[in-house]
C-alpha cells in the first residue's frame, strides 16, 4: 500500500506499453535521475498487455507472465515502485505480486469481479474515470474496492467524451472525487486522445499535456500520471500523446513549485 501522506505529490510515468527491456531501463534511469534530482517518488507504469486497443492489429505487450518479469527485474534494479493495469479478475493476484499499485482501467472501472479481485491483493487501487462517467459516479467503484477489503484506493480523472473521436476534461471532477478519496490523480496524456481517430489507432495531441498537469493542480489534484517516451512517434501504443522522456523534469519542476 502506498499512502499520499509520506509524500506531497504522486507522480506516474513510463511507457504506455512494454515495447522491450531496452525501453524500460532506458525510462527506468531517467527516472531514477529526476527522483535524486528533485527528490520526488516516481511510480514507474509501464502495460503488459493493453487489451484495449482500437485494431485486432495493435501492439498489446510481452503478456503477462514475461511482461510482470520485465517489470519485476526494474523494481530490483532500479529501486522504484512500480504501477500496471489488469483487465480481467484472474490476472489481479499475480501482477499484485511484483505491482505496488494495480490500476483498473476506465472502460473496466465497474466491473465489479475486477475491482474485488484488485482490492483482494492489498496493493493500492487506482481506478480510473470512466470517460462516460461524472466525478461523483466513482463513489460507487471506490465503494466496492473498499467492501473487498481494499484500505488505500486513488481515483484517476482522464476526461470524457465529447461527440465522435475527442475528450474534454471537466476539472471540476477533480474536486469532486477528492470528496471521495484522499488521492486524486491527472492522468495528463490519456486525457489528450482522440480515441479511435486516428485510422484504426487512438490519436492525441501531446502539447497540452503540461497545460493539463498545471491545470489539475489549480483545481487541486495531489497527483499526475504521464506516459512518456524517448522517442513518442515511434511508440508501439498511444504514440500522439505520450510525453518525450526529455520533458518530463522540467514539467515536474514546475509542479513542485509552490
Amino acid at each position: 500500500m502506498i499512502s499520499n501522506m509520506t509524500k506531497k505529490h504522486i507522480y506516474i510515468a513510463g511507457p504506455c506499453v512494454i515495447e522491450s527491456a531496452e525501453l524500460l531501463d532506458t525510462v527506468a534511469a531517467q527516472l531514477t535521475a529526476i527522483n535524486q534530482k528533485l527528490n520526488t517518488d516516481i511510480i514507474f507504469k509501464a502495460s503488459f498487455d493493453k487489451a484495449n486497443r482500437t485494431s485486432i492489429s495493435s501492439f498489446r505487450g510481452p503478456g503477462l507472465e514475461k511482461g510482470l518479469q520485465m517489470l519485476a527485474d526494474i523494481k530490483a534494479r532500479y529501486g522504484l515502485k512500480i504501477l500496471t493495469d489488469i483487465h480481467e479478475s484472474w490476472q489481479a493476484a499475480p501482477a499484485g505480486e511484483v505491482a505496488d499499485v494495480l490500476q483498473i482501467p476506465a472502460f473496466l472501472c465497474r466491473q465489479t469481479d475486477l475491482l474485488v479481485a484488485a482490492a483482494k491483493t492489498g496493493r493500492t487501487v487506482n481506478i480510473k474515470k470512466a470517460q462516460f462517467l461524472s466525478g461523483t459516479d466513482m463513489k460507487y467503484p471506490v465503494e466496492k474496492a473498499k467492501e473487498a477489503g481494499a484500505d488505500d484506493v486513488w481515483l484517476t480523472e482522464r476526461g470524457n467524451m465529447f461527440g465522435y473521436n475527442n475528450l474534454v476534461v471537466d476539472f471540476r471532477n477533480i474536486d469532486d472525487m477528492k470528496q471521495i478519496v484522499p488521492t486524486v490523480i491527472m492522468d495528463c496524456t490519456h486525457s489528450v486522445q482522440r480515441p479511435g481517430g486516428s485510422n484504426g489507432k487512438t490519436g492525441g495531441d501531446r502539447r497540452f499535456v503540461p497545460s493539463m498537469a498545471l491545470a489539475a493542480k489549480a483545481f487541486g489534484a495531489n497527483g499526475w500520471f504521464f506516459e512518456v517516451h524517448p522517442n513518442p512517434d515511434q511508440g508501439l501504443s498511444d504514440a500522439a500523446n505520450m510525453l518525450e522522456l526529455d520533458r518530463l523534469e522540467d514539467l515536474i519542476s514546475k509542479l513542485e513549485q509552490e
